[in-house]
């Protein structure tokens, strides 16, 4: 029998191995889940110091880049070669310092208002029982009510400090010591992260040019050209949501600053710090930031508390609805819908992580989503279904069409 003949049954050889294979594996994720997770845990735990590491690095890329572009155009031309490894070196210097500026702003004041707090709430207490007994005091039934709960107020502060934070806080002494070790983990993850992003910035062409090159001599050039594609469309749209997004916390903290400076608030630079990082969050950062700004300005005035708040709701309209659309540019292309449900799943699934990621990695999915598709449907006819739903909602196809076969998608953007 000839070669010819052969490869029918060969194919269809491999064809039964490959399901029996695939059912196997099926089988072992489903029975053996645990097991299997357990694995995949343990391996993440032992490349945490370079997961940080990349993470480190791809945040700093365009600052590295940034730096490099300078430093090659006003270097003098013996010392050019150089350049490389002095952006890498002055990025590394700017973020450590910008962390540095941001752990002082926060500790220190943070601190103190934990111990004015712990001081200072009976005395707030009994001030606010007393400013409401003198408002309620021609009003017999109210001033009850009043001396009563403020009675029942005291008893369960009492009873809450003597039964219940005294003991959490001699469990956490007691515990001091497994936390002191898990944070020294981490720190020294971060520590090796930090070594291995400066490793990562200083050969991310070489690492690119390798990774192109494995890519296309394993997969045939036309689906190379839509990988590399869809990588740079992801690429492009993480790299824009979180430039995009840090600027626009930047602004909102100096708004936030201003506004707090005019109506007198002592703590201005740690409450306009606090709302400019958790407005990195999508949906629910404002929130998250004002509760506990509400709670340290409430110690200092009530009436200034509900100025902040209302203050508060204004700027998240503006921002939610007017100044981030404008910086972001509407990239994700995400409803409101899609928004929340790319949060609670990943934030669901990866904890703190899954929610800052959430928004731009749903919208590559959602991308890719959209361009299956919008695929299926010309390739089954369907195009008037198609310009139906566009006159109907006004969505068009995806901008970052794939690559046709015989046109190859043009390089990723240099690094």
């Amino acid at each position: 029998m000839k070669w010819k003949d052969k490869q029918p049954y060969l194919y269809a050889m491999l064809a039964g191995f490959g399901a029996i294979s695939l059912s196997v594996l099926f089988f072992f994720l489903i029975y053996r889940f645990k097991g299997f997770s357990g694995a995949i845990s343990n391996l993440i735990s032992i490349l945490s110091p370079f997961l940080y590491g990349a993470v480190m690095a791809y945040v700093m890329r365009p600052m590295c880049n940034w730096y490099g572009s300078f430093l090659k155009k006003h270097l003098p031309p013996k010392i050019k070669k150089s350049a490389d490894g002095m952006a890498v070196a002055f990025t590394i210097i700017t973020a450590l310092l910008i962390v540095y500026t941001l752990f002082m702003l926060i500790i220190p004041q943070l601190i103190n208002n934990i111990i004015l707090l712990v001081n200072t709430v009976p005395d707030q207490i009994e001030s606010g029982v007393a400013w409401a007994q003198a408002y309620v005091q021609n009003d017999p039934t109210l001033l009850k009510l009043l001396n009563t709960s403020s009675e029942s107020l005291s008893t369960w502060l009492d009873g809450w400090l003597k039964n219940t934070l005294l003991p959490y806080l001699q469990t956490a002494l007691s515990n001091f010591g497994i936390g002191l070790l898990g944070v020294f983990s981490v720190i020294k993850n971060i520590g090796i992260g930090l070594i291995v992003s400066v490793y990562l910035l200083l050969s991310r062409r070489r690492f690119l040019s390798q990774g192109r090159m494995l890519l296309y001599s394993v997969i045939k050039k036309d689906w190379a050209d839509r990988i590399t594609g869809e990588m740079s469309y992801a690429n492009h749209m993480f790299q824009g949501f979180i430039g995009g997004q840090m600027l626009d916390s930047l602004i909102v903290g100096i708004i936030c600053y201003v506004f707090v400076l005019i109506i007198g608030i002592k703590n201005a630079m740690l409450i306009a710090v606090i709302i400019g990082l958790t407005n990195l969050i999508p949906f629910f950062g404002p929130f998250i930031g004002a509760t506990p700004s509400v709670l340290l300005i409430l110690m200092e005035s009530p009436l200034k508390a509900v100025w902040f708040l209302i203050f508060i709701i204004v700027l998240q309209q503006f921002d939610g609805n007017i100044m981030a659309p404008r910086i972001l540019g509407g990239s994700t292309g995400l409803s409101s819908f899609w928004v929340l449900f790319s949060i609670l799943l990943f934030g669901g699934l990866w904890g703190f992580v899954g929610i800052l990621i959430a928004v731009p990695l749903f919208a590559v999915i959602y991308d890719l989503l959209r361009k299956l598709i919008f695929r299926g449907l010309h390739r089954n006819g369907c195009d008037d279904m198609l310009m139906h739903y566009n006159r109907q909602f006004g969505e068009a196809e995806p901008a970052s069409q794939p690559a046709p076969a015989d046109k190859p998608a043009p390089p990723p953007a240099s690094t």
